[in-house]
């Protein structure tokens, strides 16, 4: 009897690792879809509430352990993979776009405008979106003052933003730093409108108070996944990194006033923790929350170098976890936030055992292929094959697909 209790168990727990691993794709007839939204019970007195969303992404995302080496005792490392969310390999940015292209569409807009460095995710997703429906697209792409005046390239998300036909301006980081990130796209909205078009502007990673609701939902996704297992797994903490804002007030918030409750500890990877504070504080306000951003999440320092820039230490660590555990980590954003969770574990482990800890992997995939000079001599495990004389050869016996 005791045994077949423990089958059961097995079992159970079998069908509900399955249940958080598998990615839930939405049906043909949700996908693309502009539909009605319900906000959960517990954001139900957040102003203004959306009237709409679009279904964009493929949701919900899964859910698994990650085993990252060097754990302290009887600590638990999940992941859930919002790099599978769909928009053309990508991550956090598809969440938030589901709600800000509703608005566009509501607002019958023909185009859309939005911001950010010359490898951003946001910016290609945004794109891709903006294909689906039928939307011109205008990328205000940030590079070097040598760059602006010539041919991007093809490199990374580049590549999926040309093929989808986004009109791609370049400004220098020089330029961009003096006139800022509103200054430019209303410039641009500005001359789009005299041409007769009906622009949309979406800011920088889609971080505004509209913006942010597509982490306040994400809470909602954990809790449901969560409540479908029979083990009454609970996350201590949630971990995520922080480029533009807007996915660390959505989650912090909803796993404040949901029922996840977990403490949200974010690695910026740009500016200042005290910078992101604020600008969170702004989005809470936007939403009239009525919440102190220093009381819903511990943000570090993990910029490094700076933006999209690395140290070699950091690349050799994200090529570690990719042989280690399978798990391809981004150079710019869930890279230095693993690293950084790593650092941060490593400095106090007493602090985190037996703590179980969700780590939000955002996605940006195609930022690896920028980075490719510098990983260069991390990778190894090639050679010539060697074939002895002794194997029969014959012309054409091996069919070349």
């Amino acid at each position: 009897m005791r045994g077949r209790s423990l089958t059961l168990s097995r079992v159970k727990l079998e069908l509900a690792r399955r249940s958080m691993s598998a990615t839930s794709v939405p049906s043909m007839a949700d996908f693309l879809t502009k539909k009605p939204y319900s906000p959960p019970s517990w954001a139900s007195h957040l102003r203004p509430l959306p009237s709409h969303t679009f279904s964009l992404a493929h949701l919900p995302t899964p859910i698994h352990r990650w085993n990252l080496p060097g754990l302290p005792n009887g600590t638990e490392l999940w992941i859930k993979r919002d790099d599978f969310t769909g928009m053309e390999l990508s991550g956090n940015k598809v969440r938030k776009l589901e709600f800000l292209m509703a608005e566009a569409v509501d607002q019958h807009a023909d185009t859309v405008i939005t911001i950010g460095g010359i490898q951003s995710n946001h910016c290609r997703a945004t794109a891709t979106a903006s294909n689906y429906l039928n939307l011109n697209s205008h990328l205000i792409l940030r590079t070097s003052k040598l760059l602006a005046d010539e041919d991007p390239g093809l490199v990374g998300n580049l590549l999926v933003e040309r093929l989808v036909g986004a009109n791609v301006h370049l400004i220098s980081k020089e330029e961009y730093s003096s006139i800022g990130s509103e200054a430019l796209t209303n410039a641009l909205k500005e001359k789009l409108e005299k041409e007769g078009k009906k622009p949309y502007v979406i800011p920088v990673g889609g971080s505004n108070s509209l913006g942010t609701w597509g982490y306040i939902e994400t809470a909602r996704e954990i809790e449901e996944q969560l409540n479908s297992r029979p083990d009454d797994l609970k996350f201590d903490d949630i971990v995520v990194a922080c480029g533009s804002g807007g996915t660390i007030a959505g989650i912090s918030l909803g796993s404040w006033l949901g029922a996840l409750k977990a403490k949200v500890h974010a690695f910026s990877v740009c500016d200042d923790p005290d910078y992101f504070y604020d600008f969170v504080q702004g989005l809470l306000d936007g939403l009239h929350a009525g919440v102190n951003s220093r009381d819903i999440v511990n943000i570090h320092n993990a910029k490094g170098k700076g933006y999209a820039m690395n140290t070699s230490e950091e690349l050799e660590f994200v090529k570690k976890v990719a042989s280690s555990t399978g798990v391809i980590l981004d150079p710019v954003y869930s890279g230095k936030a693993a690293y950084g969770l790593i650092n941060e574990i490593t400095k106090d482990p007493k602090r985190w055992e037996g703590r179980k800890i969700l780590f939000i992997h955002t996605g940006g995939l195609l930022g690896l292929y920028d980075k490719v000079d510098q990983m260069a001599s991390l990778m190894g495990n090639w050679s010539r094959m060697d074939v002895s004389e002794s194997v029969p050869r014959k012309d054409g016996v091996g069919k070349m697909f």
